[in-house]
């Protein structure tokens, strides 16, 4: 092979990696802010998933909530749920009158979990278009958008949240508007972000001058 001919064969391999990064950063300008939000927080590693287990509680005035534990099969959607009184299992392809007490407890538990793939996940939305504003807690510069459910389907139909979330599209705050009122009868933080197998979750939501922390403990993201 002759000097000519391994310039020729570099030139295809260097215009090949720059047909590929092109393609990356066309695909990455087509994402739309619900999907950038849930791609920074590990949805690209979701698929991955064959179960996930976390127990959910709200800790206020020094008192320890006594949580509500789930383990959660998403492939089959499987689920169980463990309290200090009662083990119950029961699919969701599959909810009759006994199960559906529990499953709404689920849906509000996974819901604070997993809040960014919702943005993706749920149907009958709408999501404003970004805007920069300060913060309600930390009165930081962030980005927000509005997140609004239809008036049908699901257990709190016509809801309204505020999503604030950083550069790197990470949700820092939320306010939520029940009913879509005007004003916001929750507001709190999403901190104490942690990775699991490449999930990222905020494992504590605060209240401003509030001793109340909604946080996940026992958290285990189990991977193919």
């Amino acid at each position: 092979m002759n000097y000519k001919q391994v310039l020729i064969i570099v030139g295809f391999i260097v215009l090949g990696c720059k047909n590929e990064e092109s393609k990356k950063v066309l695909v990455e300008k087509d994402l739309t802010v619900a999907e950038r939000i849930a791609k920074a927080h590990g949805y690209d590693n979701w698929d991955n998933v064959n179960r996930i287990e976390f127990t959910f509680k709200v800790d206020r005035e020094g008192q320890s909530g006594s949580g509500r534990h789930w383990a959660w099969e998403p492939k089959n959607d499987a689920i169980t749920l463990t309290t200090s009184n009662d083990t119950i299992s029961y699919n969701r392809k599959s909810i009759d009158s006994l199960s559906q007490r529990a499953d709404r407890a689920f849906i509000n538990d996974k819901f604070w979990l997993l809040f960014p793939f919702q943005l993706v996940w749920d149907e009958g939305i709408t999501i404003s278009e970004p805007e920069q504003v300060n913060a309600p807690i930390s009165n930081e510069l962030v980005n927000k958008i509005v997140l609004t459910y239809g008036n049908e389907g699901g257990y709190t139909p016509g809801d309204a949240y505020d999503i604030y979330y950083d550069d790197n599209y990470i949700i820092k705050e939320w306010g939520f508007r029940e009913g879509n009122a005007e004003e916001a009868s929750l507001v709190n933080t999403f901190e104490t972000y942690k990775d699991f197998n490449g999930i990222k979750i905020a494992t504590e939501h605060k209240q401003k001058d509030k001793d109340w922390n909604l946080n996940f403990a026992d958290i285990k993201v189990i991977v193919e």
